[in-house]
């Protein structure tokens, strides 16, 4: 386990842990642009976001980085611009470009990362998506100046898809919501059925809003409301729910009317991170971030994690703080980053993609870590995950817009 861990906080190599004596050492400043924006209340205090999220996975990376800076005579810096609900992203990643950042992150829906993305498009920067799991963004959308650490929809169906057909829970009944953001799941969610065997069965849609769920009687009225609902479906070994905005899908498991596990954006999910992931090390990522944030790691920061380790290891392989080559290293096969999924992760060089396994998990524990065993490709595995290179509609090579 720590053998693992060695490359994530060692030198790039024996020769860099000895500093050149008389080199001054240089800057690599790192952005991380979060835009602020309104969120339905969770059903569960569980889930209420942190404050800091995200920001506390940058921030640790940082740490990581400046491990290895002190031998590379390189001082990673991280700074934060925080945007209001209804603020001016633009002029915030303005103001981090004219300081310096030519890396930062964003932690924003995909419409504000799309202004970002096209502001600067002229201009040596390099943005992150940390956040909005968009397919878009990753195909028509593309832009040549984003990398994604986020996994999108299509890799996050998949990675359920697959664990659930090697289950043999091929029959699906799918619950769906009303919000965009269900429905664009939805269609991730027929893409991998089709791709993997699996058969959807039936789709129920679910149009009404729980009122008084935090009353004395909202836990009786859905106790009542959720066996009705699911009330003579169709044959299914698994209820697959499409809820991103979590109106209904956590009052599905235990409570449907045939006893049938259920997973999607309940129950049984698809995820980068699990605050009890401890395989490949992660058991000492865990322990070091729970130190530092007083809280437990979550996929947000991970992909935050993610993106300035990236910045990280392409400076001290490229022993260079300046974009060009960092940028051209993040891009290219040479990129090897040990990110606690077993392999190393890099980045699509069709559509900007961080390929990368992907963890299934329940509430408590993991449960498995797709790709699937059995689930073949031509060149890696976890390019079943999401829009392989024959597929994709993002022409990164001839701009990507």
């Amino acid at each position: 386990m720590f053998l693992l861990l060695a490359p994530l906080l060692a030198p790039a190599s024996q020769s860099e842990a000895q500093a050149e004596p008389g080199v001054e050492t240089a800057t690599v400043p790192i952005g991380y642009l979060k835009q602020e924006v309104k969120r339905l209340i969770p059903l569960s205090r569980l889930t209420v976001e942190p404050d800091d999220l995200g920001i506390a996975g940058a921030e640790i990376a940082l740490k990581d980085n400046n491990t290895t800076g002190r031998f590379t005579k390189q001082d990673f810096k991280l700074d934060v611009e925080r945007v209001p609900i209804g603020g001016d992203a633009i002029e915030a990643l303005r103001k981090l470009v004219e300081s310096g950042h030519r890396f930062v992150l964003v932690d924003a829906p995909a419409e504000t990362l799309l202004q970002l993305a096209d502001a600067v498009k002229d201009q040596d920067v390099l943005l992150f998506n940390v956040r909005a799991p968009e397919v878009s963004l990753r195909q028509e959308e593309c832009r040549t100046n984003v990398l994604h650490t986020a996994p999108d929809r299509a890799m996050l169906a998949d990675a359920l898809a697959q664990y659930l057909v090697w289950k043999q829970w091929q029959r699906w009944l799918v619950v769906k919501g009303v919000f965009p953001e269900d429905l664009a799941y939805l269609d991730a969610l027929h893409r991998a059925a089709r791709r993997f065997g699996a058969t959807i069965v039936e789709e129920r849609e679910y149009k009404e809003t729980p009122g008084a769920r935090r009353s004395d009687t909202g836990q009786q009225q859905i106790q009542l409301q959720m066996p009705v609902f699911t009330q003579g479906a169709s044959s299914h070994d698994v209820v697959v729910v499409a809820d991103e905005a979590e109106i209904f899908g956590p009052y599905l498991p235990y409570r449907t009317w045939d006893p049938r596990p259920v997973a999607g954006t309940a129950g049984l999910k698809a995820m980068s991170w699990h605050p009890a992931h401890e395989q490949w090390g992660a058991t000492q990522m865990q322990n070091r971030f729970q130190r530092f944030a007083k809280r437990f790691m979550l996929p947000l920061d991970y992909q935050a994690w993610v993106a300035v380790r990236a910045v990280g290891e392409a400076a001290s392989r490229t022993r260079s703080s300046e974009f060009v080559p960092i940028a051209a290293h993040l891009r290219s096969d040479q990129l090897e980053l040990a990110a606690f999924k077993g392999q190393k992760v890099t980045f699509r060089s069709w559509d900007g993609q961080l390929r990368q396994p992907i963890i299934v998990a329940g509430p408590e524990l993991p449960v498995s870590m797709s790709p699937q065993q059995g689930f073949l490709h031509e060149f890696a595995e976890v390019d079943t995950l999401g829009i392989d290179r024959p597929e994709s509609k993002c022409k990164l090579a001839r701009g990507g817009e």
